[in-house]
């Protein structure tokens, strides 16, 4: 099947998360990305090693359907690299700091001077306008800024989310904003920025309880896995694990207190709705607990699904992996053709499905260097002058 962006060129500048995933999902759809990282290979190749020489664990999810090439872009014939490829794309991703734009060549006035209607995707922690705009940072640091992190735990313990919810939704967003800049292409003519910041994401995930606290000064504190604004809304132990119950709205309470046996709180005003239900949260969660614990996890699960009360197991990552309803949803692609993997990586495709043109894994991760001298020979260069640059640790 033909992908969607076939015909779109990408060059992927991005380290760690938020620029490769957001390249990944155009090349998912069909676009020619190119990775482009250091000769010695980039430092998010080998974050988390699983292989025998040490690639890791995210550098696959992050890579799937690009070709890799090496280049030292800071180096004068490296700059001539770089022009040559711009002239040949539509858009280049990175998500690096401001200065190093610029020595690299990929600022967006060095771009628009080499191809006018490029596309410049370019993502960072704290974005380009305000006093951090030159600072770095990671997912981390945007969670305990958005205040989420402040919530998600507990009085005098803050906790950051384990995933990280900041890079992979800036890198969404800066994918979806990418292909918003390519229609806008095709209608003026010209390219432009787009801009993804860590802390933006984190900000608009977070923007309800800033806006309850704004309005109504609530100054509320973290109570872990228990939700505050509904109940119950926990993580329970069972006999053998623990689940997750999420009851939200009066028929979803209604239905869950009849199969606890709470049938007198219908009536309580201490329960009549989310907002009061969420302020006696510990009330109901030890209600909620007390129940689940004379119980397995199966038995739990079964009878809240009869009841159609929304509840889901609290997995470890080998069990995600063997959930015969993961499996099915056919997500996990088995990547076994590169080199050093001691058995097939499944590794997460695109989240999003589409009926008739599906984003989908057809090439595994690129080696270090794999399509350099393909790349560098569509652009133009003869062997010799690839010998030369290769000499030079250019590539």
């Amino acid at each position: 099947m033909t992908g969607v962006l076939e015909g779109v060129r990408v060059l992927d500048f991005g380290r760690y998360i938020a620029g490769p995933y957001c390249a990944e999902l155009l090349a998912h759809f069909g676009a020619d990305v190119i990775r482009i990282e250091k000769l010695a290979g980039s430092e998010d190749r080998y974050t988390t090693p699983v292989t025998a020489d040490g690639v890791g664990a995210l550098f696959f999810q992050m890579n799937c359907n690009k070709r890799g090439m090496t280049l030292n872009p800071t180096k004068p014939a490296g700059r001539e690299v770089v022009a040559r490829l711009v002239r040949t794309a539509d858009v280049v991703v990175a998500n690096l700091p401001h200065p190093s734009l610029v020595e690299m060549g990929i600022d967006y006035q060095s771009l628009k001077a080499i191809k006018e209607d490029i596309i410049l995707t370019m993502i960072s922690t704290f974005g380009s306008q305000g006093p951090y705009s030159e600072r770095v940072g990671f997912d981390g640091i945007a969670q305990v800024m958005s205040g989420a992190s402040y919530l998600g735990g507990f009085p005098g313990q803050p906790m950051k989310s384990f995933a990280p919810y900041a890079d992979y939704g800036t890198a969404t967003s800066a994918a979806l904003g990418t292909l918003a800049a390519l229609i806008a292409r095709q209608r003026t003519g010209r390219g432009q920025i787009v801009e993804g910041a860590l802390l933006r994401t984190a900000l608009a995930y977070a923007n309800g309880p800033m806006v309850e606290q704004v309005l109504l000064d609530v100054n509320r504190v973290g109570t872990g896995n228990r939700a505050q604004n509904a109940a119950p809304a926990d993580i329970f132990k069972t006999r053998d694990g623990a689940i997750i119950i999420q009851v939200v709205g009066q028929p979803l309470f209604e239905r869950w207190a009849r199969l606890v046996g709470a049938e007198d709180w219908l009536g309580d005003p201490r329960f009549s709705s989310d907002a009061e239900r969420g302020r006696n949260a510990e009330l109901i969660s030890e209600r909620a607990g007390a129940w689940c614990r004379e119980r397995t996890m199966a038995e739990a699960l079964d009878e809240l699904e009869r009841a159609r009360v929304p509840a889901g197991p609290v997995l470890t990552p080998q069990q995600a992996h063997d959930d015969p309803h993961v499996q099915a949803m056919g997500m996990l692609n088995p990547i076994d053709d590169y080199p050093g993997l001691p058995r097939a990586a499944p590794v997460a495709g695109c989240p999003v499905a589409l009926s008739d043109t599906p984003g989908e894994i057809t090439r595994r991760p690129p080696t270090l260097g794999e399509h350099t001298r393909d790349i560098l020979t569509e652009i133009g260069y003869g062997e010799a002058e690839i010998a030369e640059l290769s000499a030079q640790r250019v590539v």
